[in-house]
């Protein structure tokens, strides 16, 4: 089968997301002018160089309440946010957090998430994400578009790493233990469970 987008697609649900897997979930926590927490997954999302170390998320469509997402709207006010990393023990707080909510109700308290404070940002991190990456924004990229939705590139470096001293052995990361979650396609996520090496 052959389709070019544009021209219409052949399925009854676009099947891009499901085609391009699977995709991590950068976690991300922000706050707004008024200090109240946010907290939103996005599956578009990926870190992009690493000299220095930088992630990149999209923010696609609105919010019910104003032009942005309240993540977006948070970033372009106060330049700065945290990536947090969802689990298979997060995975129903990530699936809460991800409704669309009031700019002034905070998602840690309705998806019963505890915060800890951050090092170098006012956002707080997910106490309970393996990893946390503090971040200030670098660029914002507007995309094209192909309706009056809003795509929205966020890009930012990372400035200060949080790791888990229990997924730190032997000098490096214990990455499968970690039990990320990642999206694929439809409602469909899977869980990081295996490895393998292959040398250059």
């Amino acid at each position: 089968m052959f389709y070019e987008p544009k021209k219409g697609v052949p399925f009854k649900i676009d099947p891009f997301k499901s085609l391009i897997f699977p995709r991590p979930i950068g976690w991300i926590s922000s706050v707004n002018k008024n200090g109240v927490a946010n907290l939103a997954p996005y599956s578009y999302f990926n870190a992009v160089t690493d000299e220095p170390p930088q992630i990149m998320f999209c923010s696609n469509g609105s919010s019910p309440y104003g032009k942005y997402k309240d993540t977006l709207s948070n970033i372009l006010h106060t330049k700065e946010f945290v990536v947090n990393f969802v689990t298979t023990v997060t995975r129903n707080q990530m699936n809460i957090s991800s409704r669309d909510f009031k700019p002034d109700e905070d998602e840690f308290l309705l998806s019963n998430l505890k915060k800890k404070k951050s090092k170098l940002v006012k956002a707080p991190s997910v106490r309970d994400s393996p990893v946390n990456l503090e971040c200030k924004l670098v660029k914002i990229i507007k995309l094209q578009s192909n309706s009056d939705k809003t795509s929205t590139m966020v890009v930012g470096e990372v400035i200060g790493v949080y790791i888990k001293n229990k997924f730190i052995k032997n000098n490096r990361i214990d990455s499968v233990s970690m039990k990320y979650i990642a999206r694929m396609g439809y409602s469909e996520y899977t869980t990081i469970s295996s490895k393998f090496n292959l040398k250059r």
